[in-house]
């Protein structure tokens, strides 16, 4: 027999669940999985675990109550704190648990080689004590098709999309009042990538993209959604740390500093690969990449910065000429036709 107690109790739980409807959230649990990325040797999958979270946006209209709101969503979220989850793979099954923000990781070793291209990844949720699964989620990670081909490493805040990341308020406000569709990239640089990823590849493959940017995993459903309306070539994202509503203000003045170990990752998965680094001066793109460079000088076979920020242009002059010195092509552009013509000078892009 139910109680009145538990009666109450289950009013006031559907009426919230009501209420975080109406306002586009969820309090279920919610298994964010990203797209991972692996090698013959290792794979790593990569994801959140929320407890309050945004439902995903289906209206795009250009309105500045909508847009703000919107944005503002995607940093309600309270995340879940070491809970676990379990990964299948080959007969094998692996465990991990959720940080402070809820981010978790799975890596391993697979037992045979992978084939090239996108693999399909399924991860559950744990009942906490009982190891029987609460939820899953469905995902993939990418193999690349060939060594020898290349693979890129971009940037996102201004070095494809238009976001002034050097002057908050600029940056907020076209944050709050444009959505994904509506927000512009650098005209050509949607040419630029596509060229890139076909170039050394067949008709059915495509080189490896990797987006690593400061921006916070808040946005990634936003930045996203705006490289697939745009048709900016599909790739693999690593963002920044996890972001709660009362820091909202403060999205993209992220610590810069994780993003050379975020890169450092990527060429320590892939030792025989060369990379192109694409980015720009608004920022630490060039401190960040020099130093790439300076540790993995076998690894880089080009650099490519847009020139966005007037009072850097001196001081990244410099940086480039240290990078040139290392033997390494670098384009320091300010249009991506610029950026274009380079390519096909140093046989990224075939000139016909």
């Amino acid at each position: 027999m139910i109680t009145y107690k538990e009666k109450k109790l289950s009013l006031f739980e559907r009426l919230k669940k009501k209420i975080f409807f109406w306002l586009h959230l969820t309090n279920d649990p919610v298994i964010k999985l990203y797209h991972g990325y692996g090698s013959e040797k290792k794979v790593i999958v990569f994801g959140h675990v929320l407890k309050l979270s945004p439902l995903p946006r289906k209206n795009f209209r250009k309105n500045f109550l909508n847009n703000s709101y919107g944005l503002l969503r995607l940093f309600m979220v309270k995340p879940k704190v070491n809970v676990s989850l379990q990964l299948r793979w080959e007969e094998i099954t692996y465990e991990t648990k959720t940080q402070d923000d809820g981010f978790f990781k799975f890596e391993w070793c697979p037992a045979t080689s992978l084939s090239p291209g996108w693999h399909p990844v399924k991860v559950h949720l744990l009942h906490p004590g009982s190891g029987v699964h609460s939820i899953e989620a469905v995902g993939e990670f990418f193999v690349p098709y060939n060594k020898y081909e290349f693979a890129f490493i971009s940037d996102i805040d201004d070095t494809f999309l238009i976001s002034h990341s050097s002057n908050l308020r600029k940056r907020l406000y076209v944050l709050f009042t444009k959505n994904a569709r509506s927000r512009k990239p650098f005209e050509g640089v949607v040419n630029h990538y596509q060229l890139l990823a076909s170039t050394g590849a067949s008709r059915d493959t495509f080189n490896l993209f990797f987006y690593v940017s400061s921006s916070e995993w808040n946005l990634y459903d936003y930045i996203f959604e705006f490289a697939k309306n745009n048709k900016l070539p599909m790739g693999i994202y690593l963002l920044n740390q996890l972001k709660t509503f009362g820091q909202v203000f403060k999205t993209g003045q992220n610590n810069h500093k994780t993003k050379f170990m975020r890169i450092s990752r990527i060429m320590e998965t892939y030792p025989a690969q060369k990379f192109i680094l694409l980015g720009d001066d608004s920022q630490e793109d060039p401190n960040i990449y020099s130093a790439i460079v300076e540790h993995f000088p076998q690894n880089i076979y080009a650099v490519y910065l847009r020139h966005v920020l007037k009072s850097s242009h001196e001081r990244v002059k410099g940086i480039v000429e240290k990078i040139k010195a290392t033997g390494v092509q670098c384009c320091y552009f300010t249009h991506s036709s610029e950026a274009v013509i380079h390519s096909k000078q140093i046989g990224l892009i075939p000139r016909n």
